[in-house]
């Protein structure tokens, strides 16, 4: 049997190139291009509109790279043609965000201020100063640059004040009960 995601193929939209050239994988879209290698014991084509993986044999550890190749390259397609973004809001007085240049310059209640310089195909955006938009082609350095973004104040479960994802809920602790 082998893997129920791998099993699946990934369609390919209009306006993106994909090609494997043995083991490597190439997409070209609007948003960019991207690459992958597979892992030894998985092989790649293209039929049509559609991208099918397949193993090489039924190998608990083949089984394994099946899925998890077949999800980083659907990932990649979807990423050159849509992109990703996160979108994380700044909770708490006087907290908050000032884009200089490519970089972010952030407050956030410390003796100084933080400055974030976006990685390698990472844009940041901010609507307002207390809202960030992360977004490229990678998802992984998508959620990657968020997840370090959120870790220089993570939300407080008393008040809430930090920095936490848009769609994130933070359980609230109750406080000192008086007497």
């Amino acid at each position: 049997m082998a893997s129920h995601i791998g099993k699946l193929p990934i369609a390919v939209p209009a306006g993106v190139e994909v090609a494997f050239n043995g083991q490597e994988f190439t997409a070209k879209g609007p948003k960019g291009s991207d690459g992958y290698t597979l892992p030894e014991g998985i092989t790649g084509k293209v039929e049509g509109n559609q991208i099918i993986m397949t193993p090489a044999d039924e190998d608990r550890t083949t089984k394994a790279k099946h899925g998890l190749s077949r999800s980083i390259v659907a990932s990649m397609v979807e990423g050159v043609s849509k992109g990703y973004s996160k979108h994380l809001q700044i909770v708490g007085t006087g907290y908050r965000v000032v884009a200089k240049g490519k970089s972010l310059e952030f407050s956030l209640g410390y003796s100084h201020t933080i400055t974030v310089d976006p990685p390698e195909g990472i844009t940041f955006e901010t609507p307002n100063a207390n809202e960030v938009v992360v977004s490229g082609i990678d998802k992984q350095a998508v959620g990657q640059a968020a997840a370090n973004i959120r870790a220089l104040r993570a939300p407080e479960p008393y008040k809430g004040k930090g920095i936490k994802y848009a769609d994130e809920h933070i359980l609230r602790k109750a406080g000192k009960a008086g007497k």
